[in-house]
């Protein structure tokens, strides 16, 4: 049998309701290569950098919030290379390998033109009239919509709830 790929499942919970969750998927891809170039470090470590990307959804706009995992480029820690896409394999045999996650600090919006950012937080886009789903911004920077906040509260700026 030869390692191929390595896939996974991120969850993560973002509110106290039960379906408050949020899931990724990622993983790790291998490929065959030459054990000539360069070896990695008995432990390997792999980034991985998930962030919240927010939306409304519904009649009554509630927020709900789309889990997203990344790599993000790591230094090895034998050269200065660094370690991405399909790894070789070969280089991997007595080795181990440990994905370390972060959670980015700052959500953004899930959809772009959607949502407009002011110091105090987001605001969400009219569109053309309080019942339009997409409610994509097109220039208009000066009319928003009131959303809810998981815990049901009517808010104005995400998210910090009001101005």
């Amino acid at each position: 049998m030869v390692l191929d790929n390595f896939g996974y499942q991120v969850d993560a919970k973002y509110g106290a309701a039960r379906l408050d969750l949020g899931r990724a998927f990622t993983g790790i891809s291998f490929q065959d290569g030459s054990a000539e170039a360069s070896s990695p470090p008995p432990v390997l470590v792999l980034q991985k950098q998930c962030e919240w990307l927010f939306r409304t959804a519904g009649p009554d706009r509630y927020i709900e919030k789309i889990l997203k995992c990344k790599s993000v480029a790591t230094p090895d820690k034998t050269g200065d290379t660094i370690i991405k896409g399909p790894m070789q394999r070969v280089q991997f045999a007595e080795k181990t390998i440990k994905v370390v996650f972060s959670m980015a600090e700052e959500e953004t919006p899930y959809m772009g033109d959607t949502w407009v950012k002011f110091p105090e937080g987001w605001k969400r886009c009219m569109g053309k009239s309080l019942d339009d789903p997409y409610a994509f911004c097109r220039g208009n920077t000066t009319d928003f919509k009131p959303f809810k906040m998981p815990d049901g509260r009517d808010c104005t700026v995400y998210p910090h709830c009001t101005e």
